[in-house]
Parts: structure tokens; sequence; C-alpha cells
């Protein structure tokens, strides 16, 4: 996980890295990974907001509070949502 300078967290937010394969035989077998998460510099993130694994969050974005994002969000845009999508460019 990495957060990079200048970035907000709100409350109650949840960062996801750990995932499970899609085949019902590795899961049974106990088969676990983890995806990297990336907020970028300058990010807010707003309260409540659950991100999965292996996404990005580009630096200057805002994430409305209660969001869930389980893609990418580009630099420098407002995004919300369940699933998050970008709504506007700053």
């Amino acid at each position: 996980m990495t957060i990079g300078a200048l970035s907000l967290l709100g409350p109650g937010v949840r960062l996801c890295a750990a995932t499970h394969p899609l085949d019902p035989a590795q899961r049974e077998a106990g088969h676990e990974y983890a995806l990297p998460i990336v907020l970028g510099r300058n990010v807010w993130i707003g309260a409540g907001v659950v991100i999965g694994p292996g996404v990005t969050i580009g630096e200057n974005s805002v994430v409305g509070a209660g969001s869930v994002v389980t893609r990418d969000v580009p630099a420098g845009v407002v995004a919300a949502g369940s699933p998050c999508r970008v709504l506007r460019h700053l």
C-alpha cells in the first residue's frame, strides 16, 4: 500500500488489498493473495469509502463519501458512487 504526501482519509475508510482466486478449486485449497493499492499525492478520500485490491487513485483526485472503488481513478477528478465513477474533472 502506498499513500502519497498530503493525502487525506476520512473516518471509516477501508483499504482492502487481500483477494482470492476466481477458480473454486484454488479457493478451496486456501489460496489467497494481495494486490497493491496506490493513492497518489494530495488525494482526498471521503468517509466510509471502500477501495478494492489493485486500485490506483491518481494525484489530486477526490473520492466521495461512501463510494466503492473497484477500478482505477485518474488524476485530477472527482469520483463517487457504487461502483465509483468519474463525475467531473478538476
